[in-house]
């Protein structure tokens, strides 16, 4: 097969290679279930506290504080879902905003329907909510707030931190998906977050695993049943290669993080110069350049973004139109709308990401293919 250019690391990521080594004895040789009294069930155990402790200490939180689950769905719906159920005795609002991933926003939908006062906040063109009209929709009934860390189409970043202080002056908890931002923004209990989702194969780790922090004290229930894995909360025997290659995967990403985040960032202002320098009326949607730094997202006026996908990965380039989770929805991505662009100029619209793999070579190589697949893909 001819060599391909894979750009679309907001999507998933390639599994490190020194992550592969150290989950295959857990396939082959020490393949035990936790839960088991013996040597291999022993092993097993200790495995997963290993990767518990690499996954509490990169959030400055203790492993008590951490729950493995299936990946960033799963936990984003226990920590909404699961929070809300436990604490209704507590108020019954609760806030997030347009642009979160379809997880966040669907737990909220069924939470609706269960009775609670649902409050979806606008942005504004780059994708920021305006904490002002958080602090002015919060009231004594006010439950949970679930605001995103970083953006999966347009990169946006939200001031965790400071939500944090408005979320709490109203007693309120605080969730955040940090899928996106886990290994490329520095996000630690300081951020004061109460819940925090994220997912391996987002940072070279394996698919089908995450985690979900839990502050101490906080009370969720599960939205499961069965054994009593993961303390009572999530069942089912665990996935121990999965979170062997989740801890490994989040030492590798913390280590390097600095130097690759610059890099990446580096690499995507230099490719997004040279596409809006050669092709002309292309535009950037949301931040210019305060955003994750792996993340492009263009908009290409009167052109089909899906065949323009197509023709790309003829040239030899994985890139998309959006959110991989949303690839079977008919219709525009509710992230480009929500930022104020016509179902038009979404359909118009290309996700490039890039991660710490990425070479010049391939960047430099997608922006030379880019004018004739654009040319060919006009509406």
């Amino acid at each position: 097969m001819a060599h391909k250019v894979y750009l679309d690391n907001n999507a998933t990521t390639k599994v490190d290679e020194k992550v592969v080594h150290e989950m295959l004895p857990f396939l082959t040789e020490r393949y035990g279930n936790a839960s088991s009294m013996h040597e291999f069930g022993k092993e097993a155990d200790q495995a997963i506290d290993d990767a518990r402790e690499i996954v509490a200490h990169a959030l400055g939180g203790s492993q008590r504080e951490i729950f493995f689950t299936s990946g960033g769905t799963e936990a984003d719906n226990l920590a909404i879902i699961g929070y809300c159920l436990a604490n209704r005795d507590k108020g019954d609002q609760i806030i997030t905003q347009r642009t979160e991933h379809s997880a966040v926003l669907n737990a909220f939908e069924h939470l609706r329907s269960l009775g609670f006062d649902v409050v979806v906040l606008d942005v504004d063109r780059e994708g920021h909510i305006d904490q002002g009209r958080l602090e002015d929709a919060m009231n004594d009934g006010t439950l949970l707030v679930s605001i995103m860390a970083a953006n999966n189409e347009i990169g946006t970043l939200h001031d965790i931190r400071s939500i944090a202080g408005a979320v709490h002056a109203h007693g309120a908890a605080l969730h955040t998906d940090a899928v996106q931002a886990i290994t490329k923004l520095p996000l630690g209990r300081s951020d004061d977050f109460d819940l925090l989702s994220m997912a391996a194969h987002k940072f070279h780790g394996p698919k089908g695993v995450g985690a979900l922090f839990i502050r101490k004290g906080l009370k969720v229930q599960p939205i499961m049943f069965g054994g009593g894995h993961e303390r009572g909360l999530r069942p089912s025997t665990e996935n121990v290669p999965g979170i062997v290659g989740m801890g490994a995967a989040m030492r590798i990403g913390i280590s390097t993080m600095d130097a690759d985040v610059e890099r990446m960032a580096r690499l995507r202002e230099r490719m997004v110069y040279a596409i809006t320098e050669t092709i002309p009326g292309v535009e950037v949607n949301g931040p210019r350049h305060h955003r994750l730094c792996n993340n492009a997202n263009l908009l290409f006026p009167e052109t089909d973004g899906q065949q323009l996908v197509l023709r790309l990965d003829k040239a030899g380039f994985a890139v998309s139109t959006g959110s991989a989770c949303s690839t079977h929805h008919v219709g525009a991505s509710h992230v480009l709308t929500a930022i104020g662009l016509t179902p038009r100029q979404a359909g118009g619209s290309l996700r490039i990401s890039l991660s710490r793999f990425t070479t010049a070579s391939e960047v430099d190589g997608l922006v030379a293919a880019l004018p004739e697949c654009v040319k060919a893909s006009r509406l």
